[in-house]
């Protein structure tokens, strides 16, 4: 099992491209199923959960490759399968995405419920549910969803409480295949639901009110496969932003989407970094002390939650006393004993963790939890004094690509290892 070696500290100085977002090509992936040919996408992501994924969609019949950042997904053969086995489905929560376009593309659905990063109950209630306004039957039998439509989905109704990124991908999936109409309320706006609606609309289906809290779909016959080009990451963005606050020093990302980037640059100006941007780039600088912060995720265009963990890396070393509640994921908090290890002062109660700053991180030995988490800690352990060897990395391959060669590339000292 690979983990990092890392010594600190180190100040970050350089260049970095974002990738293509993992979080919006998982979605466009499991669309692919709504079409007959074969989908394209480009700027594709080449991560850990991309090939979990490509291998789920293998299970079902679907032949794919990647190469030269495009992924090519062939449907065009009728599936094999509508079972997305527990085996694949157990490493990665976003196997759930094949839900719908599975009921709305073939009438059947089954999916073993999954499984993915350690921290606190995500159900998929709203994603069960949501298909059920469409007149799917719903079961569950040995850990498996069984969803059959023999009579093909209709439009319906449908309020998601709490809003949810996944479930509305889900379910706008399923509606645009559905005879008839479809309200959806409370939906998620985030990127990458409006990348998936964008896709699906340039392939022929009818959603309006994308990137609002409703939406209105009214069902279409058949779509034509998906061609688009992925959109910057703007969690992996973030990261190298949180990056230079935590270990100091001067970096440029290219690459980037400002428009979904505003939330996390108002904290960075926060944290007392300078930050410009122009076009499509993003210079980030940090020489003096980081100041203490409060943050709070909320639903785009609010503070996100998967950047919690990482600004907590920042907020540990600031001067004074910082306060982070997630009131998307209140118990996605696993990285604070970690952080802790390394020095940090952290304190977590009912949702809120109170980081008191310290001089100085220590290098020390600490375990990932899941995938943001594991960057919050190997940007500490960049920034931390002497040696720390961050274990369970395969946590942070699902979401960055080669994350240790372009923090080598801009001046830390961090190497893969093989246990």
């Amino acid at each position: 099992m690979d983990y990092f070696v890392i010594d600190g500290p180190t100040p970050l100085m350089g260049d970095v491209r974002i990738a293509g977002a993992k979080n919006a090509t998982l979605p466009l992936m499991a669309a692919a199923l709504l079409a007959r040919g074969e989908t394209r996408l480009a700027n594709a992501p080449d991560l850990r959960d991309r090939r979990f994924f490509l291998d789920l969609l293998r299970e079902l019949g679907v032949a794919g490759e990647l190469a030269n950042g495009e992924l090519r997904l062939d449907t065009t053969v009728p599936l094999t399968s509508h079972t997305a086995p527990y085996d694949i489905v157990r490493k990665m929560r976003a196997s759930i995405y094949v839900l719908g376009p599975l009921l709305a593309a073939y009438g059947a659905a089954r999916v073993s419920k999954p499984g993915g990063c350690a921290w606190g109950p995500r159900p998929v209630d709203l994603h069960t549910a949501g298909v059920a306004a469409l007149g799917a039957e719903v079961t569950e039998e040995h850990g498996y969803i069984i969803s059959r439509a023999p009579r093909g989905l209709r439009g319906g109704r449908f309020r998601f409480e709490p809003v949810s990124v996944g479930a509305t991908c889900n379910v706008m999936m399923a509606a645009v295949l559905a005879r008839g109409e479809t309200l959806l309320e409370n939906c998620a706006c985030e990127p990458e639901v409006v990348q998936l609606g964008e896709a699906l609309v340039a392939a022929g289906a009818r959603v309006e009110g994308l990137g609002t809290r409703t939406l209105h779909i009214e069902g279409v016959s058949s779509l034509a496969p998906l061609r688009c080009t992925v959109i910057p990451d703007r969690i992996e963005a973030g990261t190298f932003l949180a990056a230079v606050a935590v270990a100091g020093g001067r970096i440029r990302l290219s690459g980037c989407r400002l428009d979904h980037l505003q939330p996390v640059l108002g904290v960075l100006r926060d944290l007392g970094c300078t930050v410009a941007s122009e076009g499509d780039q993003v210079v980030a600088e940090r020489r003096g002390p980081l100041q203490p912060v409060r943050v709070i995720t909320e639903p785009f265009p609010g503070f996100p939650t998967d950047m919690q963990a990482q600004i907590m890396a920042a907020a540990a070393l600031a001067g004074g006393v910082s306060r982070i509640t997630d009131t998307i994921y209140p118990d996605r908090f696993t990285h604070a004993a970690e952080l802790q290890r390394l020095g940090a002062q952290i304190d977590v109660h009912d949702g809120t963790a109170i980081v008191t700053g310290v001089a100085a991180l220590q290098g020390a030995p600490v375990m990932a939890t899941d995938l943001r988490a594991s960057a919050a800690l190997v940007l500490a352990a960049v920034a931390a004094h002497g040696r720390s060897e961050v274990r369970r990395v395969y946590h942070i391959d699902r979401g960055y690509e080669r994350i240790e060669q372009r923090l080598a590339a801009l001046g830390a000292k961090i190497q893969r290892m093989s246990a």
